[in-house]
């Protein structure tokens, strides 16, 4: 197990027990608290406040962004070969290893505690101007967890099922008791706390941080609330709150695969895609207990030839091929240089230690293309082109601003005739506005290839999947299918949290 990082830590009793800490658990919470009494402390305890877990290797084969590559493809790692293969099928899956299901319920809600606990001991100590930044980073971080939480184990947020659908455990205080019981409420009750926490938060939110890449920022704060009202479909406060996450140049802060990317070798493109100094399209980002960076690449189920020519070899609307490479010989290595492994050695003389992937949870390209889409839903498809454009012409090869600007008629002539079954969102996607909403998903799926979040739009847009076995065998994930939720881990069903039903 990961060596702990952080003196202050108060988990769920199911995370506890989960972890196999025995030494945590032999005193009760209170007993291992240490006095939080200064700005600096409750600083230092929100450093861990973030999920420090992996979500993209459990949730990319899901998509449709895996197909299979055959059984020579091998990830060369038990587990990593076990959570593909299952994942992809849509299985359930109880290990506990980095990279699962399990280990990221664990991790935010270790988050969580934290954040509780920093939220506690900033009210005992009275509050005030001095902690108001840390209470607002307190809140974002507490709001973050629990809505990647819902997001990955419970139904997609509708408006019409919301109060019926079951949410997961919405932890609000410190725990004061070793076995606490929690009850999983629904989804709109959930979807409501974290409303809460964002609009409380973020007028406290400051950005005086060291690293700001891994704190919630006031961009980064609005980039997540971006994201937030999205899945809600309140359009105009995706709206507001990506213009404040993008600033005033906008194209200034985007990823740009054409000039920063394609020139430079693998590796460099790998150390740019989650550089916290150098790459300015980076909002937050975290430091993660995992080894995808070992096996990405080569496990069986992940980019073979299919999805490779279908996200990137036939270029985009823009004319123009992407700009970001392929590497790898064949489909068999085929990947997108994104990730980067550090090692912390923990005994020089065993060779053993463990391994550190910094992954990309917010970026200024996520929040332009959320951005464009709520444009898009409300009919103002001019400005929904302008998104558009500007995220292609950085993302493109001899893309020239002269010739190769899309019109609002253009991307709506590209897109006629779009299946309107595709996607059937809660909320229900205008005639007019299909082509625009067609267009950025596909730009999102190339772009956030491997980064996990084309699940997250899969499950919002309702799409049916179908995933193909290398002998030919079709394998769907029909609308609406309850395998949408990943399953609550067992540790957490032995506490009495109810399982997602099958």
């Amino acid at each position: 197990m990961k060596n702990i990082k952080f003196n202050i830590i108060k988990v769920l009793a199911f995370v506890l027990l989960a972890s196999s800490c025995n030494d945590v658990l032999d005193e009760t919470p209170d007993n291992r608290i240490e006095a939080l009494d200064t700005p600096e402390k409750i600083a230092e305890l929100l450093v861990g406040a973030y999920p420090d877990a992996a979500y993209v290797p459990f949730l990319e084969p899901m998509s449709d962004n895996a197909g299979d590559k055959g059984p020579s493809a091998d990830t060369g790692i038990d587990f990593a070969t076990t959570l593909n293969k299952r994942m992809y099928f849509w299985d359930d899956i109880n290990d506990t290893d980095d990279d699962t299901p399990t280990n990221y319920w664990n991790r935010a809600y270790k988050a969580i505690a934290q954040a509780n606990q920093a939220l506690a001991s900033i009210e005992a100590l009275g509050g005030g101007s001095t902690y108001n930044a840390l209470k607002g980073e307190a809140l974002l971080c507490r709001a973050y967890a629990h809505f990647m939480l819902v997001s990955i184990f419970s139904k997609a947020y509708s408006s019409a099922t919301a109060s019926t659908d079951m949410g997961i455990p919405y932890v609000t205080k410190p725990e004061t008791v070793l076995l606490a019981k929690y009850e999983r409420g629904n989804v709109a009750q959930v979807y409501s706390q974290i409303q809460n926490d964002i609009e409380t938060g973020i007028p406290l939110i400051k950005d005086e941080y060291n690293v700001p890449a891994y704190h919630f920022t006031k961009r980064a704060a609005h980039a997540f609330a971006s994201r937030f009202y999205l899945n809600k479909g309140d359009w105009q406060k995706v709206i507001d709150h990506s213009t404040e996450a993008l600033g005033t140049n906008a194209l200034n802060v985007l990823r740009n695969w054409t000039t920063n990317y394609a020139p430079k070798t693998y590796s460099e493109q790998n150390y740019f895609y989650a550089s916290s100094t150098d790459e300015p399209a980076n909002l937050l980002l975290v430091s993660a207990s995992s080894l995808y960076n070992r096996f990405h690449y080569s496990a069986r189920y992940q980019m073979n030839s299919a999805i490779a020519s279908k996200l990137f070899f036939g270029g985009n609307i823009s004319g123009n091929d992407w700009s970001f490479g392929i590497y790898g010989s064949s489909d068999l290595y085929y990947n997108i240089p994104k990730f980067q492994e550090y090692f912390k050695v923990t005994n020089q003389a065993a060779g053993t230690g463990n391994a550190f992937v910094t992954y990309v949870l917010l970026s200024t390209d996520e929040v332009l293309l959320n951005r464009a889409e709520a444009y898009a839903m409300l009919g103002q498809f001019d400005k929904a082109t302008t998104d558009i454009n500007w995220s292609l012409s950085v993302k493109s090869d001899n893309y020239n601003p002269a010739t190769d600007v899309l019109t609002a008629s253009e991307i709506a002539t590209l897109y006629q005739g779009f299946p309107t079954t595709t996607y059937t969102p809660f909320y229900g996607i205008p005639g007019a506005s299909l082509p625009f909403v067609a267009a950025i998903l596909d730009i999102k799926q190339t772009i956030f290839y491997n980064d996990g979040l084309r699940w997250f739009d899969i499950k919002r847009h309702n799409v049916e999947l179908t995933h193909t076995d290398i002998l030919g065998n079709s394998y769907k994930l029909p609308k609406n299918d309850n395998r949408r939720q990943v399953q609550i881990p067992e540790s957490a069903q032995s506490f009495g949290i109810p399982q997602n039903p099958r």
